[in-house]
């Protein structure tokens, strides 16, 4: 379980993320949405270690995260950049292998790992294919299941952070990566993810963050905080709300 208590963070002279207080929750998904600007990347960053607090603990597993050695830390932490970028020819199945550099769990079940992350994230086809020749979209999908990887299965204990990992995506994808994001939490992992689609936030999240101006608007199940109200006042946009005729969720349709 990550925690994050009384959190503030300073990126040069601002104060981009203001008393923010959260828990992922392993069997859970979180989704932080916000406008540009809202501070999402700047607390993804906070939650790995990438960027250290003014003020207030991020903690992993009850220690504080800064406490953790990298390679421990490896083994339980994952993070999906918004970009991720290689400049060598590694064939796909070399770049989800990184993932597993942290461990030593041996070949064999190392090759095991990088053929169901990549079944996983949709991306077994591109197996032996170099990275440089895939499109943006098979790039993103192939980081994913290196990530993937590196905390496969997903059981308690694993902590998975995101950072709009659909962007490059279109549609199927989108889903897909998605579903491979929820069934890792149903397998008791924890996961952040960033989203700008309102809508996918409400299909497959457990609870939503909105930020706004770098502080917490709503923190609830999409139900409380997709709501009118709300995205009005953090987005300006007005909406219409109502239950999905199928699944239930809401469905956000803009006015």
């Amino acid at each position: 379980m990550l925690e994050v208590k009384g959190l503030h963070l300073r990126r040069g002279s601002s104060e981009v993320l203001h008393d923010i207080n959260l828990q992922l929750l392993p069997g859970q998904v979180l989704g932080v949405l916000g406008p540009n600007g809202a501070g999402k990347s700047s607390l993804l960053g906070a939650l790995c270690g990438e960027l250290a607090p003014s003020h207030g603990h991020v903690n992993l597993q009850g220690k504080a995260l800064a406490d953790w050695p990298g390679q421990a830390r490896a083994q339980c932490l994952a993070v999906l950049p918004q970009v991720s970028g290689l400049g060598f020819a590694f064939r796909v199945e070399e770049v989800v292998g990184m993932g597993r550099l942290p461990h030593g769990s041996g070949q064999q079940r190392d090759r095991e790992i990088v053929e169901a992350a990549l079944r996983a994230a949709d991306a077994w086809h591109l197996l032996e294919r170099s990275y440089l020749a895939l499109s943006g979209g098979e790039r993103q999908r192939v980081h994913l299941a290196r990530v993937l990887a590196q905390l496969w299965p997903g059981e308690q204990g694993a902590t998975l952070l995101l950072d709009e990992p659909t962007s490059m995506l279109d549609p199927l994808h989108q889903h897909t990566t998605l579903e491979a994001v929820r069934s890792f939490a149903d397998r008791s992992a924890a996961v952040l993810v960033i989203l700008h689609d309102l809508n996918l936030a409400a299909r497959y999240c457990d609870r939503i963050l909105l930020l706004q101006d770098g502080r917490c608007h709503a923190l609830a199940t999409p139900q409380e905080v997709l709501t009118p109200a709300s995205l009005k006042a953090v987005f300006g946009i007005e909406v219409l709300v109502q239950a999905h005729p199928e699944r239930g969720h809401p469905l956000i349709i803009t006015r």
